[in-house]
């Protein structure tokens, strides 16, 4: 797997996946009715200062057995994003727990303001590490890193895994001239 190189202390990872697998979850999303009941379609217009685009959530069951290419590869970028910060490894057990999140962001739209994963609300606490795979490429729809001063690319295929916390604060590039489309979602800690 191609690592994207970000500076080592950032405590960013970055890897290209294979553009098929981006290509399978593209379909998932654009072909709603493949769905099993427990993946939910929602839209996130709750203040459009703060955020707008849809999200579908697919839960962990549908993408392992439907999606075992992106589910599979996705352990292959956390394996090396454990051997470049092995400190992120001697921790408790850990495992993606919440549902997926598809995200689709029209032009104009995304996550709007400065955020991070756990702020330590009950569904967010025992998150550990985050992870985000663009699905198509864009101009100017990376991601922006607050601490770190920097905007990750946004390429398809491209894979970010990063603490969740404070330290990372970070928010959606805003593209005024292409779709954006990535799925994202959480390793957790588990007892």
């Amino acid at each position: 797997m191609i690592e994207h190189k970000f500076p080592y202390e950032s405590l960013i990872g970055g890897w290209y996946i294979n553009h098929n697998v981006c290509d399978e979850l593209l379909k998932l999303y654009n072909d709603k009715k493949e769905l099993s009941v427990s993946a939910v379609k929602t839209t996130h217009i709750h203040d459009p200062k703060v955020k707008t685009g849809l999200d579908l959530f697919v839960d962990t069951h549908t993408i392992k057995k439907h999606f075992k290419n992106y589910y599979d590869t996705l352990a292959e970028c956390l394996q090396l994003y454990l051997k470049k910060y092995n400190e992120a490894n001697n921790t408790e057990k850990f495992k993606i727990i919440e549902p997926f999140k598809i995200q689709y962001y029209n032009k104009g739209q995304g996550y709007k303001v400065w955020h991070f994963e756990n702020d330590g609300m009950e569904h967010m606490a025992k998150r550990h590490l985050v992870f985000m795979t663009y699905l198509n490429d864009l101009k100017d729809g990376g991601t922006s890193f607050k601490y770190q001063n920097l905007t990750s690319p946004a390429k398809k295929g491209l894979t970010l895994i990063w603490p969740p916390y404070f330290t990372h604060t970070h928010k959606g590039q805003i593209s005024f001239d292409e779709e954006k489309y990535i799925i994202t979602g959480w390793y957790s800690f588990y007892e």
